[in-house]
């Protein structure tokens, strides 16, 4: 199956906000955006729910912060115990400035992979673009036509009118699965 799309070309980023914006008033489907750069404001216009992302940083951050004061904990107290100065062998005050740093560590790291993760970003992989050299200094506002009241013309003038230098209608064609 295959479904048509209306791809507006933008400028300015806040050409593109007001297109979105204005595209989601008269009901018409935003499949995708594309930029140079992420913007908040895009998408808070496209109404898209928060990232989960900040919350694996942090659940992995206070993983690598338990796993350190254990390992820590198990090297000091347990496995090897020497008396450094008289302190007692578990001293956790002694342990916070390194289970800082891993724990910071760790939230970086998660953080990277997280990211690649929900992008499906991997080494070698091409992006597809609806036009080539789209996301070098412009925006671009992808519409889909959901049903027969989307009128190409009235949609393509609204563009238009919004800022668009480039209106460009494409056929993708769908895998079903």
């Amino acid at each position: 199956m295959s479904s048509r799309r209306l791809i507006g070309v933008f400028e300015r980023e806040t050409q593109t906000v007001e297109a979105i914006e204005a595209s989601r008033q008269k009901g018409l489907k935003v499949v995708d955006v594309f930029g140079p750069h992420s913007s908040h404001e895009i998408e808070h216009a496209m109404a898209l729910p928060p990232s989960r992302i900040p919350w694996i940083v942090f659940a992995l951050g206070l993983l690598g912060a338990g796993l350190k004061v254990w390992f820590e904990f198990w090297t000091t107290a347990q496995d090897w115990p020497l008396n450094v100065g008289g302190k007692p062998f578990n001293s956790l005050p002694a342990f916070v400035p390194v289970t800082f740093e891993v724990m910071v560590l760790f939230a970086a790291v998660s953080a990277v992979l997280a990211f690649f993760a929900v992008c499906r970003l991997f080494p070698g992989k091409r992006a597809v673009l609806p036009i080539a050299g789209l996301t070098d200094d412009r925006f671009a506002v992808v519409l889909e036509q959901t049903d027969s009241t989307f009128d190409v013309r009235t949609v393509t003038a609204m563009l238009y009118q919004l800022g668009a230098v480039q209106v460009r209608e494409q056929l993708v064609d769908e895998v079903m699965a």
